[in-house]
């Protein structure tokens, strides 16, 4: 039985290859991280800060809402140039390897390159974008 990337498989971790691409442990993980060579997922990572979760932010559901739907907006219609997007998705998890990170899955892997070799190094919400 093949258990690379499983949770079976006690050298590989699986939350990193097969599931999310980020793991809790970080640099501290007792397992490889092994980065798959291709994907028509790509990852933006912690580029979603939520105002929520600051302790004296004074925005209203709505105000918070319309913030959000106006991120998504953004990061949607930029990443659409690249081609066809099937999901997009932002993580609002409060574990510092989930915190923010957008993921977006392409139909195929030369659009989720594309939208890589374009956009890293790029600036969003003031900050470089670093696209995996």
């Amino acid at each position: 039985a093949n258990i690379f990337g499983t949770e079976q498989d006690r050298v590989n971790c699986s939350f990193y290859y097969k599931k999310i691409g980020a793991c809790r442990h970080g640099d501290r993980c007792s397992r490889k991280h092994i980065k798959p060579p291709f994907s028509q997922t790509i990852l933006l990572p912690n580029v979603y800060h939520n105002p929520a979760h600051d302790p004296v932010c004074k925005l209203t559901e709505k105000e918070l809402q319309e913030g959000f739907d106006a991120v998504y907006e953004d990061l949607y219609c930029e990443l659409a140039k690249f081609g066809h997007l099937l999901e997009l998705h932002v993580c609002d998890n409060v574990g510092d390897h989930l915190i923010g990170n957008v993921y977006a899955r392409y139909e195929w892997e030369t659009e989720a390159q594309a939208a890589v070799d374009s956009c890293n190094e790029r600036w969003y919400a003031g900050m470089a974008a670093t696209l995996r």
